[in-house]
């Protein structure tokens, strides 16, 4: 209910500018558009899954069923063979969040665990820019709104089970995800060292060329 009226409230503020002819405040579009693909998954998707998937059983071959809606005009579904959606439609976005994780519960009376001091993480670019933040995770973050969200996802890099970049939130480490934008949350729950890997292991991935040093 409460993502519900921020919605509508930022939906509001949208009016409000448009009536008024003053530019919208920075984010605002995000925002709605993260809330919308939030509101289809958590959602839509689940009646997809529960009341249309078992009936397309029974269709035995491919096809794309394409949703359009307007808000004050009527549903309409378009049927397509072209399964490769994203080639005809180059905006095209798969809404499907990522599976639950389950998790074992570890046994107390363990060993103690033992923190190491706190580090920082200091990456050089190929250009020489430099990013280097208050904490590791921090830098991570940025390094990977840096080269790009979607090309860290198409990676995919795990942490405890779960993907470094979800979209969907973890029951057991929802504390240590930290929003990326556009309703996706970065992992954080690994060391600095650890960290550190994951940008090497990104850099090579996609292609480039960086010096991660731990400080």
């Amino acid at each position: 209910m409460a993502k519900t009226n921020k919605l509508e409230k930022l939906y509001q503020t949208v009016a409000n500018c448009e009536e008024l002819g003053l530019d919208l405040p920075n984010g605002v579009i995000d925002q709605i558009t993260a809330m919308e693909e939030q509101l289809i998954k958590d959602e839509v998707l689940p009646l997809i899954h529960d009341n249309i998937e078992p009936t397309l059983k029974q269709v035995k071959r491919p096809l794309v069923l394409v949703v359009e809606y307007a808000p004050k005009g009527t549903l309409r579904v378009n049927l397509s063979r072209k399964v490769n959606i994203t080639a005809q439609i180059s905006d095209a976005k798969e809404i499907t969040p990522d599976p639950i994780v389950e998790h074992t519960e570890k046994k107390k009376g363990g060993k103690k665990v033992v923190l190491n001091p706190r580090t920082r993480l200091r990456i050089t670019m190929p250009d020489g820019h430099i990013i280097e933040e208050s904490t590791a995770q921090e830098t991570l973050r940025q390094f990977i709104l840096s080269v790009g969200v979607d090309r860290v996802r198409a990676v995919g890099l795990k942490v405890n089970k779960v993907p470094l970049v979800s979209n969907t939130i973890d029951s057991k480490y929802k504390t240590s995800q930290k929003s990326l934008g556009r309703g996706w949350y970065l992992m954080t729950c690994s060391d600095t060292a650890t960290k550190k890997r994951q940008i090497e292991t990104i850099a090579t991935a996609i292609g480039i060329d960086v010096n991660v040093d731990i400080v």
